[in-house]
């Protein structure tokens, strides 16, 4: 695994205000740490030889600086500032890929990512060229069509999609390579939009997404579980 460049491309885009503050949700105490730094140690953990880079929004440049100096310490991380939407961001950060292996992008929200769905992805994108986690739907589903009518939706047929989407470094540089398109909702569509064929790989129901107040007690109460 040492002599594969890796890199994991962290992006931290929130402004915080579902959050009801004025903290961006990154920035957040989690069991003593800022949200981004527990997705920031996962990655360092799992590969002492990966190249971390971080993608914050310009205004966050300057406190993003402080918060890793205060908890991170000697980890090499570069910062890059974000741009208008998640595209930009993610294109902003593969900039600092200089080298044919294994990018990681991932959500800096994600705090809870564990090192074995990272190597999970990491092999999966060695196998296949990539590795999009997913983790099957749970709830009832119904779609919503003209006047509000509703129909049912086969749950067995949808997969809610996570981070890190995994990529061989050569794949994913190519795609990004093109103007930005609305109907990018994530890197695999990006991908996707290049010809590139998605491979899914089991994903992590603990790996949640820091969107609301209510999240930040499931991660705490997650993270107190596992110590």
């Amino acid at each position: 695994m040492t002599d594969i460049k890796k890199y994991a491309v962290i992006v931290a885009g929130g402004k915080g205000t579902r959050m009801g503050g004025n903290i961006p949700k990154q920035f957040l105490p989690l069991m003593g740490l800022p949200v981004l730094c527990h997705s920031l140690q996962a990655f360092a953990h799992a590969f002492r030889d990966i190249k971390l880079i971080l993608v914050v929004p310009p205004d966050q440049l300057d406190s993003a600086h402080t918060i890793l100096k205060s908890y991170i310490g000697l980890l090499n991380i570069t910062t890059v500032a974000g741009g208008e939407t998640r595209f930009h961001s993610v294109q902003n950060g593969l900039k600092k890929v200089k080298n044919d292996g294994v990018v990681f992008i991932h959500d800096a929200v994600r705090p809870l990512i564990s090192e074995s769905l990272i190597y999970r992805c990491y092999e999966g994108a060695l196998v296949n060229g990539n590795a999009i986690p997913v983790i099957p739907v749970v709830d009832s589903m119904r779609q919503i069509g003209d006047g509000g009518i509703s129909t049912p939706v086969n749950r067995d047929q949808l997969r809610i999609v996570q981070t890190p989407q995994t990529f061989l470094t050569r794949e994913i540089l190519m795609a990004f390579n093109r103007p930005y398109d609305p109907a990018f909702t994530d890197e695999a569509t990006v991908a996707e939009a290049s010809g590139i064929k998605v491979h899914l790989v089991a994903g992590d129901k603990e790996n949640i997404k820091i969107t609301n107040p209510g999240d930040m007690i499931i991660a705490d109460t997650l993270l107190k579980a596992s110590v």
